[in-house]
């Protein structure tokens, strides 16, 4: 029985494991935290968005970009580096900015979103839904700007397109905004759940699946490659061998390949998110909500609001800068100023490790043994069923389910 090591135990690690497990692959996972999914998948927006994908590269972006620099509150900020992968990111990112490569993206992460959904529902006869409060809440986004709401109204493909006083009507917590709202698109089927929940329920099925070689607790500090193969993991826990090997971790991929000369195109992009608790006297929205023009996504989640938004182009920086907190903080009482106590409000930021067209990298690298599931994004818990699902029957030598021209690594 072939031994598979996964490295990375955040939400697309986890699924990786499992369906590597029911594939009849022996599987270990290496995690160097002391708890699964506590990097990207701790605190994102906990939005399972299948049909509303938006690649972050598109016409007219560049130009909103520099727009969002200099505003006080903007979705926005850039830190210039002294590192080379932060400008060739940069380059390939605006040679996506059109609208022939966004549509050709779309479509594909449109595919990919359909096959998660269905990974997600064969998971829920494994992970019990109430475990990590799935909600079928559906997913509004709303438009401030008349222009623009006519402008997505007119490409809306699905969906039902609402006036803003519908928008608050439907939604409730909205109805301190419903005079900044022009309008919004409304998307049944569209999930919310607790991410980290997930991970740590689908951790102890893991750990008691038949073929689970174990959880190993260590940093991997280098890997090995000789005559176009992985020949062992170095980490702190003692050096580790496999007959292949699984890269899921995150933003740390990009260091772990460059050690056997693979290149990943992924730039860690720091978002942030607010969590606060739900009392019985708040009006919490019960729809997702998305506010465009801000990026700033709402979600119900069990008894707390999250709250995630903005991009920072700033390298491995974990901090939480107080300016771009307290920024955040000022627009959600405004849009939502009765849905949780904000007063008791836990901040978070998070690396989300993105590709140039915001498409995943699946499949095989340029080492016979080493594969990829890296590069979602914001969107790893959207995605991670769906690329498990197309990492499994890749290393099985099935075909997968639908052409990967777009999300394989030599695209």
């Amino acid at each position: 029985m072939e031994h598979i090591i996964v490295i990375g135990g955040g939400v697309v690690g986890l699924t990786s494991a499992w369906w590597l497990l029911e594939a009849g692959f022996r599987v270990s996972l290496v995690e160097r935290a002391s708890h699964v999914a506590n990097g990207a998948s701790y605190g994102n927006g906990g939005q399972l968005s299948y049909r509303y994908v938006s690649p972050l590269a598109d016409a007219g972006v560049p130009f909103k970009a520099i727009q969002w620099l200099f505003q006080e509150h903007g979705p926005l900020r850039f830190k210039p580096e002294l590192d080379m992968r932060q400008w060739t990111w940069l380059a390939s990112f605006l040679g996506q900015c059109n609208t022939t490569d966004n549509r050709r993206t779309t479509a594909k992460l449109l595919q990919l979103g359909e096959l998660s959904r269905a990974g997600m529902n064969e998971l829920g006869a494994i992970v019990s839904p109430e475990d990590f409060d799935w909600r079928d809440a559906g997913k509004l986004v709303v438009y401030r700007s008349p222009k623009i709401f006519e402008q997505a109204a007119g490409k809306a493909t699905a969906g039902d397109i609402w006036s803003g006083a519908e928008c608050a009507a439907r939604e409730p917590a909205l109805a301190a905004a419903r005079h900044l709202l022009a309008g919004g698109i409304y998307n049944s089927g569209e999930a919310v759940a607790d991410c980290h929940a997930f991970c740590t329920a689908l951790a102890e099925r893991i750990r008691t699946h038949p073929r689970f070689g174990g959880f190993v607790q260590a940093e991997v500090t280098r890997m090995a490659a000789s005559g176009g193969r992985v020949t062992g993991l170095e980490t702190s826990a003692g050096p580790l061998g496999a007959d292949a090997f699984v890269l899921a971790a995150g933003i740390q991929s990009r260091n772990l390949a460059a050690q056997v000369g693979v290149k990943l195109p992924l730039y860690p992009l720091k978002g942030y998110s607010l969590t606060a608790p739900i009392r019985a006297t708040d009006t919490a929205p019960e729809i997702s909500v998305t506010d465009f023009e801000r990026k700033v996504l709402y979600a119900r989640i069990g008894d707390k609001l999250r709250v995630a938004a903005m991009v920072d182009i700033a390298g491995e920086d974990l901090s939480l800068p107080p300016k771009r907190v307290d920024s955040l903080q000022r627009q959600v009482r405004e849009t939502m100023p009765h849905a949780a106590d904000y007063d008791r409000l836990e901040a978070w930021a998070g690396l989300r490790p993105a590709t140039p067209n915001s498409a995943p990298i699946i499949g095989a690298s340029p080492l016979s043994n080493l594969w990829l599931n890296v590069g979602h994004g914001p969107l790893g818990f959207t995605f991670a069923a769906g690329t498990a699902r197309v990492l499994s029957d890749l290393m099985q030598g099935k075909a997968p389910p639908f052409a990967l021209d777009m999300l394989a690594l030599g695209r």
